[in-house]
């Protein structure tokens, strides 16, 4: 997903260059919302991941 957000913006990037400027603005804002569901997903798979994990046995001792 944060490949695509890249994506979009750099077409925003390009198209602006150009002068597209309603390209430009949709692309950025696809980009954005992309971005920050890429982000809410990140920090909700760090909580939740965080979860399931248990110390580590040591047979040792």
């Amino acid at each position: 997903m944060l490949r695509w957000a890249i994506l979009f913006l750099i077409v925003a990037i390009i198209a602006g260059v150009f002068g597209f400027g309603g390209i430009a603005a949709a692309a950025t804002d696809i980009a954005r919302l992309l971005f920050v569901v890429f982000l809410a997903l990140f920090v909700i798979a760090l909580v939740f991941g965080r979860r399931g994990m248990s110390p580590p046995i040591n047979i040792d001792s």
